[in-house]
């Protein structure tokens, strides 16, 4: 059985990974001529996606790479003294296990642990999927594959060829997200420093795995901005009118990322589908469930989802039809708390109010004053779906032997 992966970010290479441990082999297609390193932003990776990685064997890998964000500054505009809290008492009390880990750094350990046994194709992409698995793609010849899973992200090309238009499944969450890569003259080591206001949030961190630094912008305008994704220097120019009046260092992030080289925009956007499955076709991580960008933990279910879907495959010995309805069966309660939690957090991320505002600073400051094990416990049984990650236990597939496809 042979299985086409497009997306060679996270959870491609994850499930590649997995397929190759049960006997399928892969092939990762993948658009960009290298591995991405495009200066991408820190991800979180929860208890759930921590037991994932640590049985492929590269846990020591990811750990090694961490960012090592130790404090979070906030910038209270207008008060004289700025709020520092502790980034693992905030983090611990969420999961048990986690790791920050720049997006690039990640998808390097992860493709290390395939490229020796995983064929990847780069430089390439698909055109057309046919419903007896015929692929086209732009530069490689024609080939057929028993399956073709959808790794590529929220902006899918495989969902859009398979499913239709990106707008048929996405609901905006009222809210914008722009990262980009600029010099780190603060000189900030496993630090963030960040100013949180009504509607509009900014902040600047650095790690010990890079020498420059990253920038962030969240904003909540009044309606949906009209934009080309394409357009970077109308992407920019939006940023400079909702930020120009914020003081700080404001000024100079806006500068630097008028010359950042390296520019991320985007809308922070759920998709929503009744099902990721179509024909030999399925799809996994934000292709088929992002909860939103920045604010569902969305790199962690890439990861699990993808551990779900080989495992599932392996279960059924490559009856895809079963395999895609278990996968679907197992992810759908984590994927729907993922959202649930992604809406409130667009929320409490980018104040409405100067209530919230304080909210946001104060509450984070008494969470992480308390001792780790009660907050834990908080955000297991009363806080919502703050403490989804850990409730959410991967099946062990480890029992499984090498699948054989039906006859």
């Amino acid at each position: 059985m042979n299985i086409l992966i497009s997306g060679a970010s996270v959870s491609g290479p994850v499930l590649a990974y997995w397929l190759k441990r049960y006997g399928f082999p892969p092939t990762v297609v993948e658009k960009s001529p290298t591995l991405r390193k495009s200066g991408g932003h820190a991800v979180d990776l929860f208890k759930p996606a921590m037991d994932v990685v640590e049985r492929m064997g590269v846990l020591d890998a990811i750990t090694e790479r961490r960012t090592g964000t130790e404090w979070l500054t906030m910038i209270r505009r207008g008060a004289a003294k700025p709020v520092s809290i502790q980034v693992s008492r905030l983090m611990g009390g969420i999961s048990a296990r986690h790791v920050e880990i720049m997006r690039d750094d990640l998808a390097e350990v992860l493709h290390d642990a395939t490229k020796d046994d995983v064929e990847y194709l780069f430089g390439d992409s698909i055109t057309s999927i046919s419903d007896d698995g015929e692929v086209t793609f732009e530069q490689a010849a024609p080939r057929r594959f028993d399956l073709v899973v959808g790794a590529d992200g929220l902006h899918s090309n495989v969902r859009r060829l398979v499913f239709g238009p990106e707008s048929g499944f996405t609901r905006w969450l009222g809210a914008y997200i722009a990262v980009a890569t600029i010099p780190n003259y603060l000189g900030l080591d496993g630090r963030m420093a960040g100013m949180p206001t009504v509607d509009r949030m900014v902040g600047v961190y650095g790690a010990g795995t890079m020498d420059d630094a990253r920038v962030f912008f969240f904003m909540r305008p009044a309606g949906q901005l009209d934009y080309h994704y394409r357009d970077t220097a109308r992407q920019k120019a939006l940023l400079r009118e909702q930020f120009a009046d914020l003081g700080w260092e404001t000024p100079r992030l806006l500068d630097e990322m008028d010359r950042a080289e390296v520019f991320y925009f985007d809308s922070v956007t759920q998709l929503r589908m009744d099902t990721w499955s179509r024909g030999r076709v399925t799809l996994v991580g934000d292709a088929g469930y992002c909860p939103g960008p920045a604010v569902g933990g969305s790199t962690s279910i890439a990861v699990v989802g993808a551990y779900v879907l080989a495992g599932e495959l392996a279960r059924a010995k490559g009856d895809h039809t079963r395999a895609f309805a278990a996968y679907e069966h197992e992810m759908s309660e984590y994927v729907r708390r993922s959202r649930a939690f992604a809406v409130t957090a667009a929320k409490r991320l980018i104040p409405g109010s100067r209530a919230e505002v304080w909210a946001l600073i104060n509450g984070a400051r008494l969470f992480t004053s308390l001792p780790t094990a009660l907050t834990r416990a908080i955000t297991r049984r009363g806080g919502g779906n703050l403490g989804m990650h850990d409730t959410f236990e991967p099946k062990d597939y480890s029992a499984l032997t090498p699948a054989r496809p039906p006859a």
